[in-house]
């Protein structure tokens, strides 16, 4: 089971309230809701392996270069003290994040970021180099990407808190968007996607985008269809495709997950029991994590 640790705990932010704290009144709704996915999760799927994938670099230089527009309206801007490139985060949950860290680390639940790299990434690498089935829980669509039923690759959406996740395999994607896992990088780019600031194909919206993919079969299809004035193209579609050449030439690096990230060498076994009693009960007592805490030491003893 890999976790985008990022996309869960931002959930867990917005779902749990503010007045969750320690005991000095910090904010700790992100901390505890997580541990309670992480205990959800694992009491209901099983895992024999885990891993938090984290955001070592959530906006890469080098898909910034391919595609300047990429998450530019996510970075933080006119507060003091802000790093050129800091994602906008609120700020009671970035004292939260070191905290969440801490804690995983301590249970001994394996913690993996690499630098220049996101989590979608790390995920992809773990995800190519599975030798079995992989459970990715996430709340970002772009995973979907790696959905394959042939290796038993499915992606756990949340849809409210952990309690109801759709789990989608390429029967659901083929019902929502008309692709198969394969398919859905090509739909993404072609579409565009605001909330990564991918421009897409004007014009191009996603039932056009997955009527093309299934005339053409992929995005390399679909362009040399533009090449072939007897393919089945409208006027129109054959003048933004087009273009949008220049855009489709780099879009695909970017919006495909990397498959060859160098991972360090962790242990991904689900721990039974704390890495480090002494440091873990010393950080439930600084952040009151009570029984959010207990209840995960619990599932992962039994």
């Amino acid at each position: 089971m890999l976790l985008d640790a990022a996309s869960l705990y931002f959930r867990a932010y917005f779902g749990v309230p503010d007045s969750v704290k320690a005991p000095d009144g910090t904010p700790v709704n992100a901390v505890r809701g997580l541990l309670d996915f992480i205990d959800r999760l694992v009491r209901d799927h099983r895992p024999q392996h885990l891993v938090a994938c984290m955001d070592a670099d959530w906006r890469p230089r080098w898909r910034v270069e391919l595609i300047p527009t990429y998450k530019a309206h996510r970075v933080a801007v006119g507060h003091e003290g802000a790093r050129p490139d800091e994602e906008e985060v609120p700020d009671t949950l970035s004292p939260q994040v070191p905290v969440i860290e801490a804690v995983l680390d301590a249970v001994g639940i394996a913690r993996v970021g690499v630098a220049g790299y996101e989590a979608d990434d790390v995920i992809g690498t773990f995800t190519a180099r599975a030798g079995g089935p992989v459970d990715i829980v996430t709340g970002d669509r772009d995973l979907y990407q790696l959905v394959d039923d042939g290796r038993g690759v499915r992606v756990l959406y949340p849809l409210k808190g952990v309690g109801t996740l759709q789990l989608t395999d390429e029967a659901v994607l083929r019902e929502k968007y008309g692709v198969d896992g394969r398919g859905y990088a090509d739909l993404a780019l072609l579409r565009g996607d605001p909330s990564d600031g991918l421009p897409g194909v004007p014009g191009i919206g996603e039932k056009t985008a997955a009527k093309l993919l299934a005339e053409f079969g992929d995005l390399a299809g679909i362009m040399a269809a533009v090449d072939d004035p007897r393919a089945r193209l409208t006027p129109s579609q054959r003048k933004r495709l087009t273009e949008a050449r220049p855009y489709l030439a780099v879009a695909p690096k970017v919006v495909r997950v990397a498959g060859d990230v160098p991972l360090p060498d962790v242990d991904t076994a689900l721990p039974r029991a704390p890495r480090d009693p002494a440091g873990l009960e010393a950080l439930a007592a600084r952040w009151g994590l009570g029984g959010s805490l207990d209840r995960l030491l619990t599932t992962l003893g039994t």
